[in-house]
Formats: C-alpha cells, structure tokens, sequence
C-alpha cells in the first residue's frame, strides 16, 4: 500500500521522477526569483497578522481603501473574467472552434477569484469572520454581502466547470462524465453570478458621488465595470495563451499555427466590439453629465490618456488586426486592454478617489502593501504552472474523448 502510494505520488505530483531529481529540475534562476517575490509576500502577510493593517499598510479614514482592495480585488476580479467570456461563448453560444480556449480560461478564473479572496483576508479588520458572510449573518440590502456570497458561488462555479479536468488526472472516469454534462449548466448559472458581482463593483462607489472625481463618477458605473470585465476577459484570453502557447509549446503535440492565429483574430473581433461599446457609452456618458469642462485639467488629460490610449487605440487596433489579418497586432492589443482595466480600476479606487485633496494627503501604498500584492501574483502563476504540468489544460486528455 506505501509502496502504491509513493509511486503515485512520484507519477502525479513529482511527474515521474525522484525527489531529489524534481528539486534539482526546479533549482532555476526564474523559480529563484520566484521565491523571493512569494517568500517577501509571506513575510509581509505574517507581519499584517502580528501587527495590524495600521503599520503594515498607508489605509486611514480618509482612504480605508487601498491598494489591496484596488488591485488585488477590483482588478484581479476583472482580469478573471476569461471563464466568462470563453465559456459563455463556447457552451452557450455553440462556438466550438474554442474549446482549446476554454479550459485555460476556466483554470485562469478559478485561481484568480481564489487568490483575490486570498488577498482579500489581508485587507479585513476582522478577517476571521468571513465565515459570518455564509451562514451567520445576512444582509441583504448591503452590496458587499452581493458581493461576497457571489465570489462563494462563483468559485463552486468554477470548480465545477474545472472538475472534468481534475477527475481526468485522478482517472475517476464516473465523476469525469457527471461534472462534464453539468458543465453548461453551471456555465449558465455562472453568467448570471459572475455579470451580478462584476457589475456590483462597480455599483460600490455610487456612494462615493462627492468622492469620486466627475470623469469618472456615473450612474453607469455598473454598466461599465461588467462590460469592461468582458473585454478584459477577452483581452486576457489572448494574452495569456500567446504566454502558455511558448511555456507550455512541448505539450502541444497537434499544434495547428494557422488555425490558432485564425481563432485569435476571431478573439480580437469580439474585444474590438465591446469596446467601441464601451466607448460610445463613455461619450454618452459624458454629455449627460455635462462633464466636458473637466476635460482641460489634469485629471482630464488623464482620464483622456485612459480612454483613447487604452480603449479606443486598442479597439483601432483589434479591427484593422482583425481586417489584414495580424495575430501578433492582436496579441499585442490584448496586452493593451488588459493593461487599459488595470488602469481603470486602480483610477476609480484609488487615483481619482478624494481627486480634491492636496498633493500631501493623498494615499501612496506602502512598499508592504506592493509587496504583498505581487506576492500574491506570483503565488497565483506558480499555481497555474503547478496545475498545467500535471493536467490535461492545454491540451485533450489521450484516455478520455473530448467533452466539446
């Protein structure tokens, strides 16, 4: 029985070699730099435990909200949306030809949502009492509780969607075929969950209106986050498999080029109409407010260096891509887009947050706070590699028929 055991362990978990071979094979300059970046992270997380969000972090009651909330929540939230995207298009919308895409996509937002909530510990005063959320107390007119029992449900959503993958690599073949006929079903489910909560992000800072700087004030702000999160996941899409498809090039034994750069583009076309719709709405947006005049300022500049830089460039981009047929344009606006919702959310929580406050009072993160953040990242990525290496993501299972 040890004996069936240890060589499991050797075969799944250490792919096959010894445990001394698997560790020299690991001893690397990137996995180095790696451990540095989460050993920092730890530390930092062990010192916010010990001592409090008030040393370990620039938060006060002018700014309760930092870095941890706009980045490691707001962003990555939205930056975890492939599984959305990919997976509405693929089960609900019948188009198959991207099922290759699809269960990267699914890993990338169950890791995402689960290290967003991860980090979001670090940033609760009484972390310890998340359990509350789920069986103790409700709220239902708060939009943090909407919030929090919708990340819960989503990554039950997400496990579900990944479950086939998992029980591929465990070879239990019965629960393989069961989570693979619920897969459309929770795909369902999850459109409606994950379009509430991305939606209800946005809808947090409707009661920060003397707050939050006009450009980007609006009673829309549901509307844009959620329409921003699907483009985003489209963009992430594209970026992360022109990542995966170098990194992981050697478990891609039918690797069609061609018919890659074909689905690519096809990618770049959906971004590029999502965001003209964002676009348009933005400059709806804008004459209903009557919020032209804020243009000639600082923050206007700013805001204008978001919205044409990072929105309608890369839509430009993603359509003449698109027209001449450029996967590597698309790849490229991809990053854009994705580096464009960054912007946004970190603009909407922190930069253009108390925008009518003195140079001298405004939150900078402290060095803890980035360290903690990138952390978690990196956390994220060696967990995404951990699982790529040892199941069938990238690539069809040889033992098992395709699910799509």
């Amino acid at each position: 029985m040890a004996q069936n055991t240890n060589t499991w362990f050797r075969e799944k978990i250490l792919l096959g070699m010894t445990p001394r071979d698997y560790i020299i094979s690991n001893f690397n300059v990137p996995n180095l730099i790696a451990a540095v970046i989460v050993g920092l992270g730890v530390a930092v997380m062990i010192y916010r435990l010990f001592f409090g969000l008030g040393p370990s972090t620039n938060l006060s009651d002018t700014y309760p909200w930092g870095l941890w909330i706009g980045f490691d929540v707001l962003v990555g939230i939205a930056l975890a949306a492939p599984g959305l995207a990919l997976g509405t298009a693929v089960h609900l919308f019948g188009m198959k030809e991207y099922h290759h895409f699809v269960r990267p996509a699914i890993l990338s937002s169950l890791l995402g949502y689960i290290f967003a909530v991860f980090a979001l510990m670090f940033d609760l005063g009484r972390y310890y009492r998340i359990p509350y959320l789920i069986g103790w107390s409700w709220g239902f007119s708060s939009i943090l509780f909407l919030i929090g029992w919708h990340f819960f449900l989503y990554i039950n959503i997400c496990l579900i969607e990944w479950a086939p993958a998992l029980f591929e690599w465990l070879n239990l073949r019965k629960l393989r075929e069961f989570f693979s006929k619920l897969a459309i079903w929770a795909t369902i489910f999850g459109v409606i969950i994950a379009g509430g909560h991305q939606s209800a992000l946005g809808g947090l800072y409707l009661v920060a209106p003397a707050k939050l700087h006009p450009l980007w004030y609006s009673i829309l702000l549901p509307v844009f986050f959620l329409l921003s999160a699907i483009f985003a996941g489209i963009g992430m899409v594209i970026v992360e498999s022109s990542i995966t498809h170098k990194i992981f090039k050697r478990q891609l034994k039918d690797f069609n080029e061609a018919e890659y750069n074909r689905l690519v583009i096809g990618l770049g076309k959906g971004a590029a109409s999502a965001l003209f719709i964002y676009f348009i709405l933005k400059l709806f947006d804008l004459a209903h407010s009557n919020t032209w005049g804020y243009l000639n300022t600082p923050y206007g500049y700013w805001y204008l260096v978001e919205i044409l830089g990072f929105v309608l460039l890369p839509a430009i981009l993603f359509t003449h891509s698109a027209r001449k047929e450029k996967p590597k344009l698309v790849q490229f606006s991809g990053f854009l887009t994705a580096f464009g919702v960054i912007l946004n959310r970190l603009n909407v929580s922190i930069i253009a947050y108390n925008w009518y406050l003195p140079t001298s009072q405004k939150y900078y993160p402290l060095w803890s706070e980035i360290a903690l953040s990138i952390g978690v990242v990196g956390m994220l990525v060696l967990a995404y590699r951990f699982i790529v290496n040892r199941m069938a993501i990238m690539h069809e299972h040889p033992d098992y028929e395709s699910v799509h």
